[in-house]
């Protein structure tokens, strides 16, 4: 028997929600997060983006190229604060303080 098998490339999980999930959604399991591209209704299978860019809603503040940001699940934005919250990737693209999301590249 192998000791693994490929399945996918890795760039979706598979999710099944307790409840509707929206378009744009960010889903924390555990240390994974993950963002819903399509909406997913209560109890049926659907995909949450591990990987790839996206422009998520972001505390104040200015971002350079390459900062490190989490997960904040609580006031749902992505902050440079570690503690309490969840890795999500790095930022590809600066964003001002004024500015209301930050584009990041998703590292999970």
């Amino acid at each position: 028997m192998a000791q693994a098998v490929f399945v996918h490339e890795g760039a979706a999980t598979d999710y099944t929600p307790g409840a509707d999930v929206a378009a744009g959604d960010v889903v924390v399991q555990g240390d994974l997060v993950g963002v819903a591209k399509l909406d997913i209704k209560a109890n049926k299978l659907g995909a949450l983006a591990v990987q790839g860019v996206f422009d998520f809603a972001k505390a104040a503040g200015a971002l350079a190229v390459g900062t490190i940001v989490y997960w904040d699940n609580v006031a749902k934005v992505v902050t440079t604060t570690a503690a309490g919250n969840k890795q999500v990737g790095k930022v590809v693209r600066a964003a001002a303080a004024t500015d209301a999301t930050a584009r990041v590249r998703m590292l999970q």
